[in-house]
């Protein structure tokens, strides 16, 4: 395995558009994709897939970005992932809240390919 490629990257977001432009950046630059539409989706998802790294939307129904970060970051087994949350607002806010559930990093939608692969490179989980 090439040291610093991720493997598995985790996209949580209710938005069509956004899970699939995600999922072509990503599989473009070599990464497998796994994609959730929800927190309660992706939570069911995360032990069955082990990702490296998560971006996490922070507007959805039922679990929120905030709420599913936390849930993530409580479980000794996904602590040390990477979570990256995704908004479409740019707030000091929102940033710091982030920061307080655990999320390593925050990014505007809609984000560009370098922008999403500059995160993943960023962010990589040391292994």
């Amino acid at each position: 395995m090439n040291a610093g490629v991720i493997s598995k990257v985790l996209v949580i977001d209710d938005s069509n558009t956004i899970r699939r432009s995600a999922e072509i950046f990503l599989k473009q630059a070599g990464h497998q994709v796994v994609l959730a539409e929800d927190g309660f989706d992706a939570l069911s998802k995360l032990s069955d897939y082990q990702p490296d790294l998560v971006f996490c939307d922070i507007l959805m129904p039922r679990l929120d970005g905030y709420q599913t970060c936390a849930i993530i970051k409580r479980n000794p087994l996904f602590a040390g992932v990477p979570v990256i949350m995704l908004s479409s607002k740019d707030g000091l806010f929102d940033k710091a809240r982030g920061r307080m559930v655990g999320s390593q990093d925050y990014l505007t939608k809609p984000f560009t390919k370098d922008q999403l692969l500059q995160a993943v490179q960023q962010h990589r989980r040391a292994g």
